[in-house]
């Protein structure tokens, strides 16, 4: 629903506002371009298991740090493209590093998805998941564990079906959503500056994790509650780490194209 392109747009206004004057950053055109179909959700259709991201983590698990280290790449890899100037590479690195970032801390990304798709698999691992028909289909060894695996993981109420069913209210709440409240602080352009990201990813990550949002949308569904909490905590977040990544890799690749120590 667009969710991912609305949080972009409004992280680009920011960024305009404290980005280094002459510093280079792609337009939020050319960022808009690795998104959607040529986006990571993108890639599940085209290419299933081969190159996907995981964009899911366990706020829980220290040990659990796949995504923080994709955030990684795709820092180290933007800090390249803008240094060099290379549009093409610029944009998507900085659209798939805000995808990343949008995702880990999205409540329903916190879900431990691959152990319940393995326990639902009968002990496959993801990368047997190579098709669309065995990303749709879950396996039975009767036809009554078939029905019932595909039951608990699409049906009411089912593991899929609520993810969904949760990013479709975030989506619908956001699109409404100006969020000026969302730029960075000095003092949080000053930290970034100085602990880089993953600092204060994991900082915001810990924090929507324990207001608990997607335990409590399991039970209740989507309510007012969830909708303030949404406006005032979680959409500002999310906006404001996008925002603060992307000035941090904008600020080194100036220093070193100016060949400034980093």
């Amino acid at each position: 629903m667009g969710a991912h392109q609305r949080i972009d747009r409004i992280a680009k206004r920011h960024l305009n506002r404290v980005m280094p004057r002459r510093a280079y950053f792609p337009t939020i055109r050319q960022i808009l371009k690795f998104e959607g179909r040529d986006g990571p959700d993108g890639i599940k259709r085209k290419s299933p298991a081969r190159d996907e991201p995981w964009h899911y983590i366990d706020p829980t698990d220290p040990t659990d740090t796949n995504l923080l280290d994709l955030i990684d790449d795709h820092m180290v890899n933007l800090e390249r493209a803008l240094q060099k100037r290379d549009e093409v590479r610029a944009a998507f690195e900085a659209a798939w590093l805000a995808h990343a970032i949008v995702d880990g801390l999205t409540p329903a990304h916190h879900y431990p998805l691959e152990a319940k798709l393995e326990e639902l698999r009968g002990g496959e691992g993801l990368e047997t998941r190579n098709t669309l028909k065995s990303k749709i289909l879950l396996p039975g060894t009767t036809k009554r564990m078939l029905i019932k695996n595909n039951w608990e993981f699409w049906g009411a109420k089912g593991v899929m079906t609520t993810h969904g069913f949760f990013e479709w209210g975030f989506a619908t709440t956001l699109a409404s959503l100006k969020l000026d409240s969302a730029k960075p602080s000095k003092n949080e352009l000053i930290r970034v500056k100085q602990e880089g990201i993953r600092p204060i990813f994991l900082e915001n990550m810990r924090h929507i994790h324990a207001l608990r949002m997607y335990e409590t949308f399991q039970k209740k569904g989507w309510n007012r509650a969830l909708v303030r909490t949404t406006r005032q905590e979680l959409a500002p977040t999310i906006v404001k780490v996008v925002t603060l990544a992307w000035y941090a890799a904008s600020l080194k690749a100036e220093k070193r194209r100016k060949g400034e120590r980093v």
